[in-house]
């Protein structure tokens, strides 16, 4: 019976995955879409495209499916009309959350956040509730192993980054209206990065301890299970310890 049991848990582990992964597609092929539909299929006009067309080839999205995203996008194949809302409030422990949405339904995607919200014991604010709490920034992520830390940094102030981290990855960051002409020299110099994008990033730091970080946790991986959330940002520092018992209970 422990092999059976063992089989069984193993099925249920692969089947989670797969289908994070496919809805992980789904968000990139409706940004892919979006970005189309904005300002045409071709990548090399197109910046907003290029970049997510680009994440879904790091993410191991098929070909296929990112030529019938575009295909939705320039063809009138998806008749969605997606828009991209933002949603702020607050998680459990008081910590700030936002959240980046693309939905054709802006009455259903606030009701399902504001719910996820209240079930946490958090509250959905109004806008720029927490947005101050966060710098909108570019980020460009690269695996160390591209470059020395002093290659990366001379490479990426060159191109006009505003700063570069180098540790098990380089982290560089640019201002949201210098990340596309800085993104392009790297790319050209040390290839497709592991991950770019604008992101927020918190500049007031809120702790919490286990519990609350387990409870703005279990927010997050609700947040993220639905459909029309892109991305989820939070200003919570959770220690070491902290995070690896989670992981250890998780």
């Amino acid at each position: 019976m422990a092999g059976h049991s063992k089989f069984k848990n193993i099925q249920h582990r692969k089947g989670a995955q797969d289908r994070k992964r496919a809805q992980l597609f789904s968000k990139l092929g409706r940004e892919i879409t979006v970005a189309a539909k904005m300002g045409g299929g071709d990548p090399n006009m197109n910046a907003r495209l290029r970049l997510a067309v680009a994440n879904a080839k790091v993410q191991s999205m098929p070909r296929d499916n990112i030529e019938k995203a575009i295909q939705k996008g320039i063809g009138g194949g998806d008749l969605s009309n997606y828009v991209e809302m933002r949603y702020e409030g607050y998680g459990p422990g008081g910590v700030a959350v936002i959240v980046d949405a693309l939905t054709d339904n802006k009455n259903r995607t606030a009701g399902e956040v504001r719910a996820l919200f209240s079930k946490s014991g958090g509250n959905l604010g109004e806008t720029n509730s927490v947005s101050f709490m966060f710098d909108r920034i570019g980020e460009i992520i690269y695996p160390a192993s591209v470059a020395g830390a002093d290659a990366m940094f001379e490479a990426a102030l060159e191109a006009g980054a505003s700063n570069v981290e180098s540790g098990s990855h380089h982290e560089i960051t640019t201002t949201p209206d210098d990340f596309a002409a800085v993104r392009s020299v790297l790319v050209a110099k040390f290839g497709e990065p592991e991950k770019s994008g604008l992101v927020w990033k918190p500049n007031v730091m809120a702790s919490a301890n286990e519990e609350q970080a387990g409870d703005v946790l279990e927010l997050i991986d609700a947040l993220e299970e639905n459909d029309d959330v892109q991305t989820v940002t939070t200003n919570v520092e959770v220690s070491d310890q902290i995070m690896e018992k989670l992981m250890a209970a998780g």
